[in-house]
């Protein structure tokens, strides 16, 4: 199953009608010298191949990772991840969170790049949990703010985060915001604003 929804978006990516960059100047922290935390909601994961993708022509060389519940969807998100060459590490904050952190931590203080969804796997949609704003004050890496979309999709309304699953032939934008950095005294006091930079992201990468 994951190499068949690995496929279909490989052809996707292919078959659509241009790709906007919006914040290209931060694209490029993920081809810098030190490792980056790149966030996006939960429900953009299907359109997120593009961001390693782009990420990739800029010039990243250093590997990357995806935090993915150890459930059977998280565990089929994570594989999919894998078919783009993004490795996969099981946990979240439900279930086997402080394991996935620690490893987090350890992989970014090594100097990979990590990819959170800071609302998921259960939700609430939107909103942003610890995981990622502890991260960044425990490692001293920027959050990167991201989102993507296509001006074709499809809706699965009966997703807990209305997740959009993308067609061919659409216009996609992929946005990437300022760099946040996070104090590690002060972390908790950084999740207000991790969220409306999210949200932020979410409202302009709309075609």
């Amino acid at each position: 199953m994951a190499r068949l929804l690995a496929g279909y978006m490989r052809g996707v990516l292919r078959l659509q009608f241009g790709l906007k960059v919006v914040g290209r100047e931060h694209l490029l922290t993920l081809a810098q010298d030190e490792p980056v935390i790149a966030a996006f909601w939960h429900e953009t994961l299907p359109f997120m191949p593009v961001l390693w993708r782009e990420a990739r022509k800029a010039g990243m060389k250093r590997p990357a990772v995806v935090l993915a519940s150890r459930h059977r969807d998280g565990q089929l998100i994570g594989n999919i991840a894998r078919a783009f060459g993004v490795g996969l590490v099981s946990g979240s904050s439900s279930n086997g969170g402080a394991a996935g952190l620690h490893e987090l931590v350890r992989l970014v203080n090594s100097g990979t790049n990590v990819a959170l969804t800071p609302d998921g796997p259960r939700g609430p949609a939107r909103r942003a949990a610890a995981g990622v704003a502890a991260l960044a004050g425990l490692t001293g890496a920027v959050v990167l703010p991201c989102a993507a979309a296509t001006s074709r999709f499809i809706t699965l309304k009966k997703s807990w985060d209305g997740m959009r699953i993308p067609l061919p032939f659409g216009r996609v934008v992929l946005v990437c915001g300022t760099p946040l950095h996070v104090e590690r005294e002060t972390w908790r006091a950084a999740l207000p604003l991790i969220e409306a930079a999210l949200n932020d992201a979410r409202e302009r990468a709309a075609p």
